[in-house]
């Protein structure tokens, strides 16, 4: 058994610079996210025979940055290291008796020490029944040469505790900073007994719901009583716990059973348009501030958080909100957010690029950057938008660490969870630049969903992922589209990670132009879905026009495709027409909620009302969390109101009903998923993927005030509890 290729002979470079450079303050990475992070095949070993478990590993060659375990000399001295240090684990067994544990083969044991494996090495394990038990361990490094014989311990977690000792030692981990810095904390077990819930990629669980009012978003609105889900899908809906119990073919023979207590229930909402992996890639410890409409709100919220976050790390609160939600219609000031957090540094900046504000930890840290990196700071702590905001954030982002990203992830994952949406559409961001000119909205394109890949080889990814890609091509040979289209496969992927579309830029003319059409026939070529950004009374008209040409041009058409124009506040009846004939659709937003304006003549939109009435494939999509909440209830209250966060009315005339609101987040919105989510999701039957969200108030009695601040009490995805809030049993 030999790797595919030695990863000794390898030396990944972050622009330029070796993998290990590191800031000389406090060994952070000052540069950003790598652009690549290459994974190497390691074929690993579990076996078992009679209640044996032993692991084996054959010559897995790693390069190493730090001291080797070993050689005494560079222990001492890492200088005399040489630059290049190979570690070879020829063979290593450690074996367990499982006495009276398991007899299946270990199900209940292995997954965990599985993914804590995989984390350890970067590589996917394999399973793979052996009657071979070797039980020794040699290293090799170099010319150097260090036995050891490993005796069989009597537990596993001796074989966790022997295999992180190694890996810190040697470095032999590929859970490392963005500048390669080893990362112990990336080691450990995962608190999080997700993990074990997830089979073939998927979280898999079982369990019944009951007593509750269980709106199943069918075709004819059945409401049901009684829901179980096994093996992550749905086995039975009615009103029965016994036949349940009957027709369910539970994998556990008491599955775990929770009584809603008469609250209403709806499948795992689906946000069609969304940018969670920007907000999954936020510095610092993200907090939204979505359900504050007060500065009283906001303190609070920062006094919450602030008893679980490290001292002295920032909290941080970017885009997703604005000063009109606030009573006061203003940002916090300096000393208000000392009061809230004191022992913290805070950083909160609205939209793309502020305006922000800080405390007094934030000012003296924003305040000793050298140079042109020091950032002004009135003396009640706001920061001005643009180059000044711009210079804050990316002064925070330069000290981004891979595990910190991976932190941010799990918390994104966890509000999106706490807020009832179970599956994200997400739409990209724009390319970063590494300058101050970056806002909220700019990333790199080629690595800012690293961290949620590996959150989800982790075991821990709690919500569903679907990835558009976005690009901004200026040339009409459209390289980044085209790139894309040959080395992607379009829904390719699982149940919880699956790639999506091109959009919601395929070009920086995004409006129209030569490039713009360039890129939609490539597109179109490839059969692929296509979503753009439309918010002007001229914009969606262009790009309609330019579908008909592309459709008329291509091969086949478009009209299986599935193309998609965004946001459409203005768009008229004429083009959504138009649109439809093309097989296209629109996805709605609720984004003018927090600082739109719009009168009886000139409604802010979207048209809600004509959308409806035009009989074109429509969903919602939040447009969150930069310029928008992530949350759907502010955009559900928006919808149905026409009013915006100060309680005017914008959008009059062009409302929708709760009940077309509630479809748009979920049966409506698998049309815009496509591939096999169209069949799994949005809806509550026999069958589908067991996503379930139990709400906080009854929708349809709810006041309209009471929308704003609804969330999930119980999320369910895949059969699996991955929010709780203590309000069922």
């Amino acid at each position: 058994m030999t790797l595919a290729r030695p990863l000794g002979k390898l030396k990944p470079q972050i622009n330029g610079r070796d993998h290990d450079a590191q800031d000389s303050n406090k060994g952070h990475s000052t540069e950003p996210l790598p652009s690549r992070v290459s994974h190497h095949p390691i074929t690993t070993f579990l076996t078992y025979r009679y209640h044996f478990l032993a692991i084996s590993f054959s010559r897995l060659e790693l390069e190493l940055s730090s001291p080797v375990w070993g050689n005494k000399a560079c222990m001492a001295s890492p200088t005399r290291c040489p630059e290049s240090a190979v570690v070879q684990f020829d063979v290593m067994s450690l074996a367990h008796k499982q006495a009276n544990r398991c007899s299946d083969p270990c199900r209940y044991m292995v997954p965990g020490y599985t993914l804590w494996i995989e984390k350890l090495l970067n590589a996917p394990i394999y399973i793979h029944p052996s009657p071979y038990i070797p039980d020794y361990l040699s290293v090799d490094k170099k010319s150097s040469t260090l036995h050891r014989t490993v005796c069989r311990m009597m537990s596993l977690k001796f074989l966790a505790l022997f295999i992180l000792s190694l890996a810190v030692r040697t470095g032999a981990s590929s859970a490392r900073d963005t500048n390669g810095t080893l990362r112990t904390e990336e080691l450990l077990l995962p608190q999080n007994r997700i993990a074990d819930s997830y089979r073939d990629g998927s979280l898999r669980g079982s369990l019944i719901l009951y007593n509750g009012r269980i709106h199943t978003m069918d075709k004819g609105n059945t409401i049901a009583k009684v829901l179980a889900i096994d093996d992550g899908e749905i086995v039975y809906i009615g009103d029965s716990q016994d036949d349940a119990l009957r027709q369910g073919r539970f994998q556990s023979r008491t599955p775990r059973s929770i009584d809603l207590g008469g609250r209403m229930a709806v499948p795992g909402l689906i946000d069609c348009h969304n940018h969670i992996v920007l907000l999954g890639n936020r510095p610092g410890y993200h907090t939204p501030l979505e359900r504050a409409w007060s500065i009283a709100d906001a303190q609070a919220t920062y006094q919450h958080r602030a008893t679980g976050v490290p001292e002295g790390a920032f909290i941080t609160t970017i885009g997703g909100f604005g000063p009109n939600q606030f009573s006061e219609r203003r940002l916090p000031t300096l000393a208000e957010l000392d009061a809230a957090a004191p022992d913290h540094p805070v950083f909160l900046s609205t939209g793309f690029n502020g305006p922000s504000t800080t405390n007094t930890l934030g000012k003296a840290f924003f305040e000793s950057l050298p140079g042109d990196a020091r950032v002004s700071i009135s003396a009640n702590g706001a920061i001005p938008a643009g180059l000044e905001n711009g210079k804050a954030l990316l002064s925070l982002r330069q000290r981004l660490t891979f595990a910190d990203r991976k932190r941010s992830v799990r918390d994104a994952m966890a509000y999106a969870a706490s807020v009832g949406i179970t599956t994200h559409l997400d739409q990209g961001a724009f390319p970063a630049t590494n300058t101050p000119s970056d806002g909220a909205a700019n990333e790199d394109l080629w690595a800012f969903h690293q961290p949620f890949l590996a959150v989800y080889a982790d075991g821990a990814g709690t919500v569903r992922l679907r990835i558009n890609f976005l690009h901004m091509d200026n040339e009409t040979a459209v390289p980044g589209v085209s790139q894309r289209l040959q080395n992607t496969f379009k829904f390719f992927g699982n149940a919880m990670v699956r790639t999506g579309a091109i959009g919601e830029f395929a070009t920086a003319d995004y409006a129209g132009g030569p490039v713009f059409e360039a890129a939609a026939r490539r597109i179109a070529r490839a059969g692929w879905r296509l979503e753009v950004h439309s918010l002007t009374g001229a914009d969606y008209q262009t790009q309609i026009a330019a579908f008909e040409a592309v459709d008329a041009a291509v091969v086949g058409g478009i009209r299986g495709l599935r193309w998609v124009v965004a946001h459409v506040p203005l768009i008229s009846g004429e083009y959504l027409g138009r649109l439809k004939r093309l097989g296209g659709g629109v996805n709605l937003s609720g984004w003018n909620f927090l600082a739109g304006t719009g009168n009886a003549t000139s409604p802010a939109g979207p048209p809600f009302r004509r959308i409806v009435e035009s009989g074109i494939p429509a969903g919602f999509g939040a447009d969150g969390a930069n310029i928008a909440p992530l949350s759907p209830w502010p955009h559900v209250y928006y919808a149905v109101t026409g009013r915006n966060a100060r309680g005017e009315v914008i959008n009059p005339g062009q409302l929708a009903t709760r009940q077309e609101v509630l479809e748009w987040y979920t049966r409506a919105n698998t049309w815009f998923l496509g591939g096999p989510d169209e069949t799994q999701l949005g809806v509550l039957e026999v069958g589908r993927l067991g996503d379930v969200v139990v709400l906080s108030d009854d929708y349809f009695a709810a006041t309209d005030e009471q929308l704003k601040d609804m969330t999930s009490v119980l999320t369910v995805v895949g059969g699996v509890v991955v929010h709780d809030a203590g309000k069922v049993q």
